[in-house]
């Protein structure tokens, strides 16, 4: 029984697509058209175990016209939801530090959901964690492999639960690849592909190339999912980067002149158990594919090992649909289900997408009613801040090699990871 576990009040960083379905030019017109995060946490509430909800951007001014396409597609389309929540900043002003305003007005044992650009998530999780407040935050954890690992120390520290929103964990084909790739032996091979249509670089042209790059925002996804494969198996020794350019520099999306389009990571891997067996990976991602390609993120990988593969393509799962305006569509419901149930209420508990967020609420709730400690689920393959440092260790080596035109070296000392 749950019923002694008290609510959790979360706070909401960020008001883009993933939290809101709206973005700088209006509605989502991706696979999130609704958002995950607010949509996941309104359910949550109704559901009893979230309480008061805040959200918290940088410019107040866009609060009008989220709360109108909550209201007409949240609450216009379910059942029972409860969508009040508490703006920041406040009256309408532009505040890029509204986040601290924000999380001061939570207490210990509350919790922040960070969904902002790339190179805010450090300062925004550390002032949380700090603050004795659980967190969750979306990939990548950190760009800076120092700052992860500074993270790692004040979630232990605090006591607190840091979880990052590597939500290809919890996909059922990957899940279930992850166990059956433990009676595969040794690692020899892994590739991985992802790419979203280019029309997402005006949906990110606020920071794209400025703020981050493609390999830490899609990247992160395979790379996490290949750490987590080889946790017991292998560790990486050395990192190689190179990068296609030239598309989103030009007409029509104008982006910073060093934005890259496509960018590939070769990656050395050293067996754990057989000094003699090492694997390579690579890694690429690409935010310049062709749009109306039917998916908005193409995704497969491969995984070789000693005895046997891995074939995992998670863009066609055998679903499509075929629309007169709008051509062939793959569509995935594992990830959000957005019709209602038979009941008219929201219906999409078992999406991967919002098992991952509710994974960290049931976390947090257990660990404030002393069922658990926070280094309990480093312990359960669940990817807390501790469990995904490689993860951040092979993007930042990534993008020093691309940087600096040479191969970065990954190394253990002590406890630590370090970059060479």
């Amino acid at each position: 029984m749950t019923s002694d576990l008290s609510k959790l009040n979360v706070l909401m960083c960020g008001t883009g697509e993933y939290t809101t379905g709206w973005t700088g030019s209006g509605a989502s017109k991706s696979d999130k058209k609704i958002g995950v995060v607010g949509l996941t946490l309104f359910d949550l509430r109704r559901l009893g175990k979230v309480d008061h909800l805040g959200m918290v951007g940088v410019n107040g001014k866009k609060f009008p016209a989220i709360r109108q396409h909550l209201a007409e597609n949240i609450g216009g389309v379910y059942k029972d939801m409860d969508l009040t929540f508490d703006e920041f900043p406040k009256g309408g002003s532009v505040d890029p530090e509204a986040y601290k305003a924000a999380i001061d007005e939570l207490k210990p044992g509350d919790a922040v959901i960070i969904f902002t650009p790339d190179s805010t998530h450090y300062d925004i999780a550390i002032y949380a964690i700090e603050r004795g407040i659980h967190v969750l935050v979306t990939k990548p954890a950190t760009q800076l492999l120092s700052h992860h690992n500074e993270l790692i120390a004040a979630a232990k520290k605090h006591s607190v639960v840091c979880f990052v929103e590597h939500h290809k964990r919890f996909d059922p084909v990957y899940s279930d690849a992850k166990a059956r790739a433990a009676s595969l032996g040794e690692f020899n091979f892994f590739n991985a592909w992802m790419s979203q249509p280019k029309s997402q670089l005006e949906t990110f042209r606020a920071w794209a190339g400025k703020d981050s790059d493609i390999s830490y925002y899609l990247s992160s996804h395979h790379i996490d999912i290949c750490c987590w494969i080889l946790q017991d198996i292998a560790y990486p020794t050395r990192v190689v980067a190179s990068a296609a350019t030239g598309i989103a520099t030009s007409d029509p999306y104008n982006c910073v002149p060093q934005t890259e389009d496509t960018i590939t990571l070769l990656v050395d891997w050293q067996s754990i158990k057989s000094p003699k067996h090492r694997g390579t990976g690579v890694y690429t991602a690409s935010w310049t594919a062709p749009l109306k390609a039917g998916v908005h993120s193409a995704q497969h990988w491969y995984y070789m090992a000693e005895k046997g593969d891995i074939n995992v393509d998670q863009a066609h799962r055998g679903y499509d649909i075929t629309v007169d305006d709008t051509g062939k569509t793959w569509y995935n419901p594992f990830y959000m289900k957005y019709s209602p149930s038979e009941s008219g209420h929201f219906d999409g508990q078992r999406g991967y997408g919002y098992i991952s967020i509710e994974k960290f609420i049931d976390a947090a709730r257990s660990v404030n009613a002393g069922r658990a400690q926070p280094s309990d689920y480093d312990k359960h393959g669940l990817p807390t801040i501790a469990n995904t440092v490689l993860t951040t260790a092979i993007l930042n080596a990534g993008r020093i090699s691309l940087d600096e035109k040479r191969a970065v070296g990954i190394k253990k000392d002590g406890d630590q990871w370090l970059l060479e």
